[in-house]
């Protein structure tokens, strides 16, 4: 009954996020790896405006945040160049949008900045579109005469509406202004702070952020060089804004809600610096509130164990292998969720070795990671214990793509997740004799599985092909918060 309750425990955990997430997790998509419960990371699309919708969502996948913010106007691919992100968009390519989407594991959570004035019929196509999108907040700056209306929309919808401040002299470059458009309609309606824009205004945004304690709904979060008009973004934590202060005050505030990165700078080569934003933020975040996701390993590999130096490097957030052994945890693990991204070329061998208590393979336990796309089904295919269990279904996807694997390791249960599948649900108390599996096959293991240690270290294999991992990500729990209803650790 215990293995039972267990399992359903950690199912739970996989496709819900129970206990990880406020927001359900659907089976179509892994967990989120929020590194703040209750704080989640976005990126504003118009960061990357020079570029194409599904260019920028796939740069948004590989920075390893979970939720997009998409504004009015971006271009796609294809459709005769005329097709724009917009809530005028046609149902065929919003089918293609929320396939891509759910491919990516990214959410879109917020739209905007775009027009609501008092003209029903116009507002509704908004409303309708987010609704249809499952879009929770819409970014406006409406007219006054339109501020009831939209409210009325709001409720009925059931969807938030934040009003946005671009710089002086526009309608809203003043908290002040905010706080009086919503005042009698903050149930439904808040601010979309965007720091940046009252440094350009000559306002500090910390003061602004305690102005408007309680009513922010969302933020565009900027750090800028300088103070005034003509400033332009930095990395976070690097210029005049005073971002950790910024994140400080919402913490004490109590504040959950979405900090978008709005980065408009270097336009055509940001990445690394929205990179480096995304990790000052996780830095902070988790100082602030301790015990969410974090990288399983440091940016310079000051927390791994390599065979050869420089056998491994790591590249915002992207792991290399370049021969010359595996690529260890300098600590130990013993219950545990990974989520990790990885990409193999054509007949790549690799794996993911879990509890290991020597950083020897044998005996271990390995995730398998190999481009078996299209082969029969077997004990060393991707994601599949290697040598013991077969994974359920052939999930890995084609050589040259990358694919998304989470690993849940709790007391006697392993359980993997691939590109939205649940491939292995094991119990390891069923390994009770040393080269033999359940069903009567034999591996090549002298040590029966029951019987390995629940604590150990974690790995990456270089078994000598080419693979290439990222935004590889742990959450460690423990067993009295797993069945008393609290936290994770």
């Amino acid at each position: 009954m215990k293995n039972v309750l267990l399992a359903a425990v950690l199912l739970s955990i996989v496709f819900t996020g129970t206990l990880f997430s406020q927001e359900p997790v659907k089976q179509t998509r892994h967990i989120t790896t929020d590194t703040y419960r209750g704080w989640r990371l976005a990126v504003q699309m118009w960061s990357f405006n020079r570029f194409k919708f599904y260019d920028s969502l796939d740069k948004v996948a590989a920075l390893g945040i979970d939720y997009m913010e998409a504004y009015p106007g971006q271009r796609f691919e294809g459709w005769g160049g005329k097709e724009k992100f917009h809530h005028n968009m046609s149902a065929e390519l919003r089918k293609q949008v929320k396939a891509k989407l759910a491919d990516a594991g990214v959410k879109v959570v917020n739209y905007g900045v775009v027009g609501l004035p008092n003209d029903e019929a116009e507002c509704r196509k908004v409303f309708e579109f987010a609704k249809d999108m499952g879009i929770e907040t819409i970014l406006s700056e409406p007219k006054d005469d339109a501020l009831d209306l939209v409210y009325k929309l709001c409720q009925e919808y059931q969807i938030k509406v934040a009003i946005h401040n671009h710089p002086k002299p526009t309608r809203y470059w003043n908290p002040d202004i905010v706080l009086k458009a919503i005042k009698g309609r903050e149930k439904w309606m808040g601010a979309a702070a965007d720091t940046g824009h009252w440094v350009r205004s000559g306002l500090d945004p910390l003061e602004c952020i305690k102005k408007l304690e309680g009513k922010i709904v969302s933020l565009h979060l900027k750090d800028l060089n300088k103070k005034g008009p003509g400033a332009h973004d930095v990395v976070w934590g690097t210029g005049a804004s005073g971002i950790k202060e910024i994140l400080t005050e919402l913490h004490r505030q109590k504040f959950k809600g979405v900090f978008s990165i709005e980065y408009e700078y270097n336009w055509n080569d940001s990445f690394g610096e929205i990179y480096q934003c995304s990790q000052y933020f996780n830095k902070v975040a988790g100082e602030l509130k301790p015990g969410g996701w974090r990288n399983l390993f440091n940016a310079d590999l000051s927390n791994a164990v390599l065979k050869k130096e420089g056998s491994w490097t790591n590249e915002l957030g992207v792991i290399t292998r370049k021969g010359g052994g595996d690529l260890w945890t300098e600590g130990k693990y013993s219950d545990f969720m990974l989520d990790l991204e990885f990409k193999p070329e054509k007949g790549t061998n690799s794996g993911v070795f879990l509890r290991t208590g020597t950083r020897k393979w044998i005996p271990w336990i390995e995730v398998q990671v190999e481009d078996s796309f299209g082969k029969k089904m077997s004990k060393h295919l991707c994601g599949g214990i290697f040598d013991c269990l077969e994974p359920k279904v052939n999930a890995v996807k084609k050589p040259g793509q990358w694919n998304r694997m989470t690993i849940v390791a709790y007391e006697n249960k392993i359980i993997v997740m691939l590109n939205g599948q649940l491939v292995v649900d094991m119990d390891l108390n069923k390994w009770d004799t040393p080269r033999k599996n359940p069903d009567g096959t034999k591996n090549k293991f002298k040590i029966a599985y029951k019987d390995l240690p629940r604590e150990g270290y974690i790995g990456l294999q270089d078994h000598g092909q080419a693979i290439t991992y990222r935004n590889v990500k742990i959450r460690t729990f423990d067993k009295p918060m797993m069945f008393g209803g609290k936290r994770s650790r």
